[in-house]
């Protein structure tokens, strides 16, 4: 085994995932190396994520840990041998590691659902609604460390993927920019919302009782449900997450905004209207 640097955030989920099974079969890591036929170091390695594991082991593991949940093993399979050099890889020291981490999850989901409070999700954002998000920042950004993002923000907004947003009319109505910043960015969301694969949807906010969506989340499908990870800002970046209770519970949350929003063609007319206040 070759032991790696920082592993990226699909290789610890990985780790984690490996370490779960194990942890369900009631076995130590001593044990797991056992059956195994290696020292305990190298079980420990993989389950930090420092160390690769080959497809074989890996199918070893699983069935010493008793999971007999194939379409689960030949996604952990895949996340094991996969070798993609993506295009975010270009930005590595460059950007903070959450910027890759993010790109990659998209990269290899199935699907993303998302809920915006204050701020249009920024793989709808145009270039100059992002730029007023991110000139925003404090401590404030350098001219390259704020082109940076802007260029590596424009790369993501290749949505091949079903992509469902709600997003709330607070979200549409706060100018992060200028007036025609706001025109330009409502515009934009129309011309999404027309894709056959993207969703949007709006809270208004004469919505009677609603309380569901305190914060804004992303919500990625993985290969597996068993796999899904849900993202949530954080000030130094994103936190992914990623155990399945938690999971359940932002499914659950995610209905629920999306049942108290407004269905597609009335959302598209709620924009129309907004932009024509502008």
């Amino acid at each position: 085994m070759v032991a790696k640097r920082e592993p990226t955030a699909r290789q610890m989920r990985l780790a984690v995932e490996l370490r779960r099974l194990r942890e369900a079969a009631d076995l130590s890591a001593r044990e797991a190396a056992a059956l195994l036929g290696v020292n305990s170091v190298q079980i420990s390695q993989i389950e930090s994520g420092t160390s690769g594991v080959s497809e074989k082991r890996l199918r070893r593991l699983a069935a010493h840990y008793g999971c007999t949940d194939e379409e689960f093993i030949d996604a952990l399979v895949e996340m094991a041998t996969d070798r993609t050099r993506g295009w975010w890889e270009e930005y590595r020291g460059l950007l903070p590691t959450s910027f890759l981490d993010l790109s990659e999850l998209e990269h290899h989901a199935r699907f993303q659902r998302h809920v915006a409070i204050l701020y249009v999700p920024g793989l709808l954002q145009t270039e100059d609604y992002a730029r007023a998000v991110f000139s925003s920042r404090l401590p404030e950004l350098t001219h390259e460390e704020l082109e940076l993002r802007i260029r590596h923000r424009r790369a993501r907004q290749e949505i091949t993927i079903p992509y469902e947003a709600v997003i709330h009319e607070a979200a549409l109505r706060i100018r992060v920019g200028d007036r025609a910043t706001s025109k330009a960015q409502l515009a934009q969301l129309l011309e999404f919302s027309e894709a056959d694969h993207i969703t949007l949807r709006v809270i208004p906010f004469d919505l009677d009782g609603f309380a569901s969506a305190a914060s804004t989340m992303t919500y990625v499908g993985g290969p597996v449900s068993r796999l899904d990870t849900v993202v949530r800002d954080a000030p130094h970046g994103s936190v992914l997450i990623n155990s399945e209770a938690q999971l359940n519970t932002y499914r659950t949350a995610f209905r629920k905004v999306e049942a108290a929003s407004l269905e597609s063609e009335r959302s598209r007319d709620f924009i129309r209207e907004l932009a024509q206040d502008l």
